[in-house]
């Protein structure tokens, strides 16, 4: 194993409206999954605005960051790690935000890491074999569905 290790912070948001939620649909190194919409912070980039660039890029809304829920950390082990990335352990820090949303309509990416966005009902998030993060995210919230009983 090589020396040292990565961080990635990455800032997301938990967008509810209508008993749904906002999901985007992650692919990546021949993975995917629903997820919240989000992603990593750019140079000199403060975490409300990243998730306010990410969900717009993501998904095609404007949305306000309202509320810091929390943030998560999970280590990501070396083999574990995408092909072509660096082989050292990841420290993944996921700043998660209740956001609403202020403008834009629905919009799937292109030329990203996610290429579909949609409004989930909360009772079908279960269904979708999505990202443990959802489940973080709505487990912040205090948003329970079937998932966050797990």
């Amino acid at each position: 194993m090589a020396e040292g290790f990565d961080t990635r912070v990455g800032a997301y948001a938990v967008v509810i409206r209508d008993g749904s939620v906002l999901l985007s649909h992650w692919h990546d190194h021949g993975y995917s999954g629903w997820t919240l919409p989000g992603g990593g912070l750019e140079l000199r980039e403060d975490a409300p605005a990243a998730v306010v660039r990410e969900v717009r890029e993501e998904t095609g809304y404007s949305v306000e960051a309202e509320e810091l829920l929390g943030v998560d950390s999970i280590f990501i082990e070396p083999e574990h790690r995408f092909p072509g990335e660096n082989r050292r352990l990841l420290h993944a820090l996921r700043i998660i935000y209740r956001a609403r949303v202020l403008s834009g309509t629905l919009t799937h990416e292109l030329d990203g890491s996610t290429d579909e966005a949609a409004w989930v009902p909360l009772e079908q998030v279960p269904e979708l074999g999505a990202t443990p993060l959802v489940q973080v995210g709505l487990k912040m919230a205090a948003i329970r569905t079937a998932v966050s009983s797990e």
